[in-house]
């Protein structure tokens, strides 16, 4: 009888709900939110209305009313179609932009990495190299910035004369020609647009190093992130340096490759030297200017996603993820 009482007052209990603890990922997410919050709260009360405001003025006209204050007037896709159909400079500048950019994010990705390498092997005085590098970035804000966008120096040194080369004009702006690189290359079979390549980055070295600074720290912290055994492996195993870094060191980075693709790529379309960028502030500037730079800073916002996606999913499928499961 006393076994059957227990059995009954056992089956009755109520059973005990365990409390669900988050995983460390989850934990890690909630943390992540809790510091992106101010970013989210300052975007969602001061920028989505600009952004709103952007939008709507560039499918309207603006008319100035006597006494003040303005008028707007829709007008739909006109301000579109007037950037693209009417305004012949808008498109050559956008065309401009496109070229200069194919041009410089090859550029910038192959010498931040470069240098990566180099700053990543074991020398004297490696932390003053690195900040050496990195100086640029730091004194490419502010008025040196401004200075920079004006072209100061390279004016100054255009009116200085430069290096009178015997045909009359100056190289004060160029460190080689051309023709310097024609006769490095005159025993290879090379085109004439790879010298062409070739000479604008030496004689945009300057430019160059100042935008890759921040990539060069990314890449340094993905090489710093491979661990040594793999390189002793390597060794072991009689692999030469050129190897190791095309079947190793190469692969392992490819996800930086991609973050540093996207990086320059914003970097560049937002620059105040993007010739884009300072087209569009000009027309800002001028009558009636307000609604139709609202619709060429959207069509060229969107060229720039388009070209993000396309960078993108071009890059992630060489991307090689070194998944710990």
């Amino acid at each position: 009888m006393t076994n059957e009482a227990n059995l009954q007052h056992t089956v009755s209990a109520p059973k005990v709900k365990k409390r669900k603890l988050a995983s460390l990922d989850q934990r890690k997410a909630r943390a992540g939110w809790v510091f992106v919050l101010p970013f989210v709260i300052g975007f969602i009360i001061v920028y989505l209305p600009i952004i709103f405001n952007s939008i709507k003025m560039s499918f309207f006209s603006l008319e100035v009313v006597t006494g003040g204050g303005f008028r707007l007037d829709f007008v739909g896709l006109e301000n579109y179609q007037y950037a693209l159909f009417e305004d012949t400079s808008f498109v050559e500048t956008l065309v401009t932009g496109m070229k200069e950019l194919a041009f410089d994010i090859p550029a910038i990705l192959i010498f931040s990495l470069f240098m990566a390498v180099l700053l990543n092997q074991k020398m004297a005085g490696r932390a003053v190299f690195r900040s050496i590098f990195f100086i640029p970035v730091i004194l490419s804000t502010g008025i040196m910035e401004s200075i920079e966008g004006q072209n100061i120096l390279g004016t100054y040194m255009d009116q200085a004369g430069g290096v009178d080369d015997g045909s009359g004009s100056s190289t004060a702006s160029e460190i080689v020609t051309a023709i310097d690189i024609e006769r490095l290359f005159s025993s290879m079979k090379v085109g004439t647009g790879l010298v062409e390549y070739v000479v604008d980055m030496i004689n945009q070295i300057y430019d160059i190093v100042n935008r890759s600074g921040v990539q060069m720290l990314i890449f340094l912290s993905g090489l710093q992130s491979i661990s040594p055994a793999i390189y002793e492996a390597c060794r072991i195993d009689g692999a030469t340096s050129w190897e190791t870094f095309w079947k190793i060191t190469f692969p392992m980075i490819s996800p930086m490759i991609l973050v540093n693709a996207v990086y320059t790529i914003i970097d560049s379309f937002t620059t105040e030297s993007n010739s884009v960028m300072t087209y569009i502030a000009g027309v800002y500037k001028s009558s009636d200017g307000q609604v139709r730079s609202s619709a060429m800073a959207w069509m060229y916002f969107l060229l720039v996603m388009l070209i993000l996606a396309a960078v993108g999913g071009l890059f992630s499928a060489f991307v090689f993820y070194n998944r710990r499961d």
